[in-house]
């Protein structure tokens, strides 16, 4: 089977499954997607019982897609820019110190927490995980990806001042959760599975640092490149390539292309947004990223869900992966309640608000793309059902929940 030929089976299981979503079962969007893709994948699981030869088949098929690849380098910058560029920045600066704190001084505490316990896990169940893995799967699992829930915080009409923190750490701790990954495996590539801090530091500085500053440069380039015409179609056009050539630069210099398309998207779409462009060009735009926005995210959740077929479980694997169900759900109230507690005056969440911050604090494609792209190793097999675990529980579990907890008074 051919790439495009792989692809257009994706798209048109996450057609068929949307359609069955919104006609039958009506689950928010990307829930359902990921439910019913979920669903598949174990009934493929299934065929190896009866025709083990065929399930082989597949197997091998899921296992040439290089799935992580797809999601870091050709698909994360678009969905990074989308969600940036519908974001209000008059809303984000009215709370920027919390969000500031959540997605930075958050992801290092969350990473820390979680791979401290997760290594104290590994040695409980006498599974050979060194401490530098448990502090990538920390990385991995530390950025919020709220795609699933922000829809029915809307629908709740939760307070605006927590969609827009939620929206704001989601965005920014993405990209600082990829540096901070990204410097980690950097330890680990260079042979030794101790945690070298002088070396993941200066990785992070650079790809953090350089993320943001070509992120300025690029929105301030397209910016005036968009205001020196007025027709919508070149504009759509130069957007899309904005972020095309952008982000491959990013990869190609060693700087964080996530925290860049976050930085660019926020640029463009708030810095005289409404006095540079033109109303028809603003509408074909926005509905341009928009319709990109969900039709990646589709795609996103039913290639995820075919990372069952390639999973090697074993009983003691899966006992793991529930323990860090616990373990990243009790980071996430670290995360929350540590600030809360020190800077009072920053960060100020009543009872309820805490509560939505907590639960609200999804993990998505990002995390299982992290977790691929580690190198092949029975490591990598533990920390992959670990996540998935994670993953499914946030957003089937979580996600289908969370308006419960809104609605409540």
């Amino acid at each position: 089977m051919t790439n495009y030929q792989i692809l257009i089976l994706i798209v048109s299981c996450s057609a068929f499954f949307a359609y069955i979503n919104q006609r039958f079962i009506k689950m928010p969007f990307v829930i359902g997607l990921f439910l019913l893709s979920t669903l598949l994948s174990l009934a493929i699981l299934t065929v190896r019982f009866w025709h083990y030869e065929f399930f082989l088949q597949i197997k091998t098929l899921v296992a040439r897609v290089d799935i992580s690849k797809y999601i870091l380098e050709y698909m994360l910058g678009y969905l990074l820019f989308a969600g940036s560029l519908h974001t209000d920045w008059k809303e984000i600066q009215k709370h920027i110190k919390t969000i500031t704190i959540l997605s930075v001084f958050g992801v290092l505490l969350s990473t820390f927490i979680i791979g401290g316990l997760l290594s104290l896990l590994a040695s409980l169940f006498s599974l050979p995980v060194p401490l530098i893995y448990c502090l990538l799967f920390g990385a991995l699992m530390s950025p919020t990806d709220p795609i699933a829930v922000l829809g029915i915080l809307t629908k709740a009409n939760v307070p605006k001042k927590i969609e827009s923190i939620i929206v704001g750490e989601s965005l920014f701790n993405d990209g600082v959760g990829v540096v901070v990954f990204l410097s980690l495996l950097e330890t680990l590539h260079s042979g030794t599975l101790h945690f070298n801090i002088v070396s993941s530091s200066v990785i992070f500085i650079q790809e953090s640092i350089g993320g943001i500053a070509f992120g300025l440069a690029a929105g301030y380039l397209l910016h005036k490149i968009l205001t020196s015409i007025d027709h919508f179609e070149t504009e759509v056009l130069l957007t899309l390539a904005f972020v095309m050539m952008g982000y491959s630069v990013c990869l190609k210099f060693d700087i964080s292309g996530a925290l860049a398309m976050v930085v660019m998207g926020l640029f463009v779409g708030n810095y005289n947004y409404q006095q540079t462009l033109s109303d028809t060009t603003i509408v074909y735009v926005e509905k341009f990223w928009e319709l990109i926005d969900i039709i990646l995210n589709a795609i996103l959740f039913v290639i995820i869900s075919f990372v069952l077929v390639v999973v090697e479980f074993k009983s003691g694997y899966i006992l793991f992966a529930i323990g860090a169900v616990v373990i990243v759900l009790f980071s996430r109230v670290a995360v929350i309640f540590i600030p809360k507690t020190i800077l009072p005056k920053i960060i100020s969440f009543d009872k309820k608000e805490t509560g939505l911050m907590i639960w609200g604090g999804l993990r998505g494609g990002l995390s299982i793309a992290l977790v691929l792209s580690l190198p092949n190793s029975e490591q990598r097999n533990i920390l992959l059902i670990a996540t998935y675990t994670c993953v499914v529980f946030s957003i089937l579990v979580q996600g289908l929940t969370i308006e419960k907890l809104a609605l409540k008074k």
